[in-house]
């Protein structure tokens, strides 16, 4: 067993930052997923009028005092994406790629820019749909596989899953130059359904369909109920209540994964909140 965490917290804009803040202030053991860049959201808003004492900054400017904050505090982020969740009775699996780390109680703070699922993924998930390409290559040795690529950091993937697979195709889902292998076939339609009935079978695009083995889809995130299964949603949301509970025994979540309003005050607030009801859940199971 590796090294066990009091709390792991998923997200890294202003709702998991303030969660590991305060977390840290009650001298738990954290861990902090999320990217160095901190929030694409922020750091793309032109201006922040209503954060309580930073008047009129640009989201990158704000995003320089979330940074300067946690960096005094130690916090470290570790830039790795989360998979799955896994409720495991006293403790939560957190599955990235081939490594497992594991912390009693989280905090999900992914925020909402996760896109849609495509018509038919999610029956398909587990039967030719994936979400992780390192994982699953080795089962599509020799055969053809189609990925979709929502950044840049998905092409390393491919390239990997290119040297196993017969046949591979990328879809990227945005613009710019493509570092791929040269036996790696570039599709630049868009992506509408999958189609199956117990396995894969095509990919259907705007413009013709591929027939596939296997997809891997490479978004930037999950949405909540695909990234820890069995969490409650309401109207596209995590469930919580005012706690900041949801309604898996010591899985809390903060943010804009928990509803509107979509603003920064709000998510840091919820992320406070999250964190005390998280110090309190540990020091009771404690006892």
């Amino acid at each position: 067993m590796g090294k066990r965490y009091d709390i792991a917290i998923i997200g890294t804009g202003p709702a998991g930052l303030e969660a590991a803040i305060n977390a840290k202030i009650r001298n738990k053991n954290i861990i902090l997923f999320g990217s160095k860049e901190l929030s694409q959201k922020l750091v793309k808003a032109p201006k922040v009028n209503n954060f309580l004492g930073f008047y009129n900054l640009t989201g990158k400017e704000l995003k320089k005092h979330f940074a300067a904050h946690i960096e005094a505090m130690g916090i470290g982020i570790v830039n790795e994406k989360i998979n799955n969740v896994y409720a495991m009775g006293d403790y939560f699996a957190l599955m990235v790629n081939d490594k497992i780390y594991e912390a009693s109680a989280i905090i999900v703070a992914t925020g909402i820019e996760y896109t849609k699922p495509l018509k038919g993924e999610e029956n398909l998930l587990g039967k030719g749909v994936g979400y992780c390409a390192t994982c699953d290559a080795p089962l599509y040795k020799g055969r053809t596989v189609v990925v979709v690529g929502y950044n840049k950091e998905n092409e390393e993937e491919t390239n990997f899953v290119s040297e196993l697979c017969g046949k591979t195709y990328y879809i990227p889902m945005y613009k710019g130059e493509y570092k791929l292998n040269p036996n790696v076939e570039i599709i630049n339609h868009k992506p509408l359904e999958i189609v199956g009935v117990d396995r894969v079978t095509k990919i259907i695009l705007d413009h013709g369909e591929i027939i596939t083995d296997g997809i891997f889809m490479l978004r930037d995130s999950l949405s909540p109920s695909q990234l820890v299964p069995g969490l409650e949603i309401e109207e596209g949301h995590i469930k919580v209540d005012r706690n900041m509970k949801t309604n898996i025994e010591g899985c809390f979540a903060a943010g804009d994964c928990t509803g509107k309003p979509y603003q920064y005050m709000k998510s840091a607030g919820e992320g406070l909140v999250a964190a005390l009801a998280a110090v309190t859940y540990l020091d009771g199971a404690k006892k």
